[in-house]
């Protein structure tokens, strides 16, 4: 009973930190103004000039305006989908098991959405609250945007990870009061692993909403991005976040709803899956499940992490504080590496008190409490290490995205593609050879409960993991802001490199979501065959090999529809920034959208070099006049109608593509489980798991190469041998502007990849595993076979 009563209050009391923490944090972002501003004398005139204010409100508004619309009309779809697919829920399972089991696994189900749908909007909420206040902030000085936006970031993370573990701790008091037998060793209907079977729909529903949070809002993001670089950079010639730009409100919305709403959903779906799958496989052992503590054991070691996270905080805004530009990316990797170091010894205390000294789990006897613990310790620091690799292979500090930069200056797009597309493939070696490992140490030591602890173990950290992922889009943001609403240069440029290193540590960030999504997947697998009664997938039976070809293929089925998508919407986009442009410069000319010139037949050179002179003549006059125009006007008075019309077309394509990726992931195990029997669907999810995971680092580390090579450049930073001699790459030369070009044609290649695709796939491994589990014990047994094998024999 002292263990049962210390586990509660260990609970209850982290998510009461963590709630007092985002409440202090979140008034302190409020108390900035958007209304005065000090800061350098430089701003002491902007002062006097309340078009900057107004300009800084209105764009704050556009954007927050914007990312409602969008959440709004996608939380509608999704919540027809959510009690459409309860309703599934409970009559497949409730014929195919039993009705309790139906209709608890559809409360977990709705129960896990409706969390993943608040963490997703209180994430997006604050990140655009805080924007505008982060601009503001930066004009005092960096350090002071760098505690605005940390402490914004740190809102969503921890308000997110204590949401996570308080819903979960409610569903499992409230179901045991139906399942009488839970925490004893009877057997019957109403027994822990009845309890905590039904429980696993609460990972079920907080990985569906991810899915089309992420598939949707990456769509919406890269659609605008794309929209914004092509017609607005390459064509137009206009700097990043230019207000003439019509497609830049509909960019910084996407940052949003993308990297933010999407993002969250995502990562509460991974620990709300770990958290279940680590259950599951607990509630099967005779001594884990008849103690209450022992089974909360997830819901502890998140806890514990929730401390340390507070504790790793105060270094970034009070110990060791930013002071100027060269340090904020260095207190930025302190909070990564931090906290994984007090996380150990944390990991360790939880092991010792809330896990016996020794027990047993189907397929390991003898397991001892520090087994466990060097299960999550092995998560916990190759999740770090995972994440520095993506760093290399995807900050511009190294070598490798240095080369894909100095690919642009001597071949152009082309071998700027190809080197990207070999730095993907390259960046998987090391990454799957440390999951390999760290699977490896965990199986041997606690079978498939030590690989769910250590999928546990790398998300222990994520409420850092989260508030610095939110930092980024943040600044992203703040920055665009600074841009559009007339602040001076000084204030970008803080942006910029608050922005920057946010940029290299989401890098890292997103090797953590990929290896949690990995070992979580196989955690939910290991849960699904000793659900369903698999005791091995023996790939020499045709079945088995069959399931294995088509779930390697379904993530590049699935890429595929994305990869479209983003395509489509920006094609729509692209057009809508060309129309815009030539109703502003006032030209007609159509050439840039297969005019009557581009079929033109050429003449001999005499007559084509006449053509060219009279050609350059008409482009001077064009020139010396927009020059004239531009003096009259102020950039920054862009028509609000003007943004309307990308934003709309950016949520309209997002929520019409989403829904069928989302369907092929969802339905494709319940028909193989059902029509091909659980021996195929186990090859599907081992094809699923083992081809997600290479697609996913591959793709988001070209995408992240791309993206770095293209701001390495516009920095200034690259040097190119001339005549034996390193030359340095500036801008407002020709030979700048066409290697920038080619990065922003790899930077557009590769934003559906790293943003969209990417992912999302993390997701299509770990959802395919959580829907069978959930529906395993519907699915017809062994022994029947699928319904088209019973059906071959019957005839």
């Amino acid at each position: 009973m002292f263990l049962t009563l210390l586990a509660i209050a260990t609970i209850l009391g982290s998510v009461a930190l963590a709630a007092i923490f985002s409440v202090v944090y979140t008034s302190e972002v409020a108390s900035i103004s958007l209304d005065s501003f000090g800061g350098d004398e430089e701003m002491k005139p902007m002062q006097d000039k309340p078009e900057v204010t107004a300009l800084l409100k209105r764009n704050y508004n556009l954007i927050k305006n914007g990312a409602n619309a969008f959440l709004l009309r996608e939380y509608y779809y999704m919540g027809v989908f959510v009690v459409g697919f309860a309703a599934l829920l409970v009559v497949v399972l409730g014929t195919g098991h039993n009705w309790a089991s139906g209709i608890f696994s559809a409360l977990s189900f709705v129960a896990g959405s409706l969390t993943s749908i608040l963490s997703g909007y209180i994430g997006m909420s604050i990140a655009v609250f805080a924007n505008a206040r982060t601009t503001v902030s930066c004009v005092d000085s960096i350090g002071s945007g760098f505690n605005t936006a940390f402490k914004a970031g740190s809102v969503m993370g921890f308000a997110l990870v204590a949401s996570s573990i308080l819903v979960l701790f409610g569903i499992v008091l409230l179901f045991h009061l139906y399942y009488k037998d839970a925490f004893t060793n009877k057997e019957s209907d109403f027994d822990t692993r009845m309890m905590f079977e039904a429980i696993a729909g609460y990972g079920l529903g907080g990985s569906s909403i991810a899915m089309f949070g992420r598939v949707g809002g990456g769509i919406y993001t890269k659609a605008a991005d794309v929209g914004a670089d092509l017609a607005g950079k390459v064509e137009a010639g206009w700097e990043e976040d230019d207000p003439r730009n019509p497609a830049v409100i509909a960019d910084n919305v996407g940052d949003n709803v993308g990297d933010i709403a999407g993002m969250g959903a995502d990562l509460f779906g991974s620990l709300a899956e770990a958290s279940c799958a680590a259950m599951v496989i607990a509630s099967q052992s005779e001594v884990l499940r008849q103690e209450w503590a022992y089974m909360a054991f997830p819901m502890l070691l998140m806890s514990a992490g929730i401390v340390v996270c507070f504790l790793t905080t105060f270094l970034a805004t009070h110990i060791n504080p930013v002071r100027d530009m060269q340090s904020v990316e260095p207190v930025l990797m302190a909070q990564l590496v931090v906290s994984t170091i007090l996380m150990t010894p944390a990991a360790w205390v939880v092991c010792a008190i809330f896990l016996p000294s020794e027990f047993a789990v189907p397929g390991k006897e003898g397991i001892k409490n520090w087994h466990v613990f060097i299960c999550v310790a092995s998560g916990l620091w190759s999740g770090l290490a995972i994440g520095k690799l993506t760093e290399y292979y995807t900050s511009n500090a190294y070598q490798p995205v240095k080369d894909v930069a100095l690919s642009c200056a001597q071949g152009g797009a082309a071998p700027n593609i190809i080197y990207g597309l070999a730095l993907g493939y390259k960046s998987c070696v090391f990454p799957v050879m440390l999951l390999a490992l760290n699977i490896f140490i965990s199986y041997y030591l606690a079978h498939m409960f030590g690989v769910a602890v250590s999928a546990l173990g790398v998300l222990s950290t994520l409420a850092i993991g989260l508030t610095i992922d939110a930092y980024g889009p943040i600044t992203d943001n703040a920055g665009g802001i600074a841009e559009m609403s007339g602040f001076p240069e000084y204030v970008r440029e803080r942006t910029d490199k608050l922005d920057a290193a946010g940029n290299t540590t989401a890098a890292i960030g997103k090797g953590f979501a990929i290896s949690s999504a990995a070992m979580v997947s196989l955690a939910l697998f290991g849960a699904f065959v000793d659900t369903v009664g698999l005791t091995s997938v023996d790939l020499l039976q045709p079945l088995q090999f069959a399931g294995l070809l088509v779930g390697a293929m379904i993530p590049y089925w699935f890429s595929a529809m994305t990869m479209k998508s983003v395509g489509m919407a920006a094609n729509a986009m692209v057009e809508e920034v060309r129309r815009q442009v030539k109703a502003l410069k006032g030209n007609t000319d159509d050439s840039k959208n297969g005019g009557d010139d581009d079929w033109r037949v050429f003449g001999n050179e005499l007559s084509e070099a006449r053509r060219n002179v009279q050609v350059w003549q008409n482009k001077v006059k064009q020139m010396e006049s927009k020059k004239s125009d531009e003096q009259k006007e102020n950039p920054c008075d862009t028509k609000a109608e003007q943004y309307s019309k990308c934003i709309q077309i950016a949520t309209d394509a997002s929520l019409q593509e989403m829904i069928a990726p989302g369907c092929l992931v969802i339905f494709t195990p319940i028909i193989v489980g059902f029509f091909f029997g659980v021996e195929a669907l186990a090859g599907l999810l081992a094809g699923s798991l083992v081809s997600s995971v290479q697609m996913a680092i591959s793709a988001s580390n070209s995408g992240g190469a791309w993206d770095n090579a293209k701001k390495y450049i516009s920095g200034q930073n690259l040097h190119v041998p001339v005549n034996g001699v390193e030359k340095r790459i500036i801008k407002k030369t020709k030979i700048y502007h066409d290697v920038h070009n080619a990065s922003v044609i790899g930077d557009t290649v590769g934003d559906p990849l790293k943003d969209t695709s990417g992912p999302a796939l993390n997701i299509v491994m770990k959802l395919m595993a959580i829907i069978s589990l959930v529906f395993g014990p519907s699915f017809p047994s062994i022994k029947q076979g699928g319904l088209i094998a019973q059906f071959l024999e019957a005839a």
